[in-house]
């Protein structure tokens, strides 16, 4: 979950930076095909969604990471 939420993230800030030098991501063209204000919509969406995601998946890793045992779990 953590590195789809970079993906995102990546594609999502990429894709406002290309806008503004006027070029896009290839797998991104699509956006600007229902105008651009639902193109900066899709492209916020991707950043916030990717904050998100990365937000989640690390605060996942950090819960495995405290080593506690799930319950029912004898101790060796």
């Amino acid at each position: 979950m953590k590195q789809f939420g970079i993906y995102l993230l990546i594609f999502g800030i990429g894709s406002v930076l290309l806008h503004f030098i006027g070029l896009e991501f290839r797998l991104l063209m699509w956006i600007e095909t229902w105008g651009e204000e639902v193109g900066w919509a899709i492209r916020a969406a991707m950043v916030i969604l990717g904050v998100i995601l990365f937000v989640v998946g690390q605060s996942q890793e950090a819960a495995a990471g405290t080593g506690e045992l799930p319950p029912n779990t004898p101790a060796s």
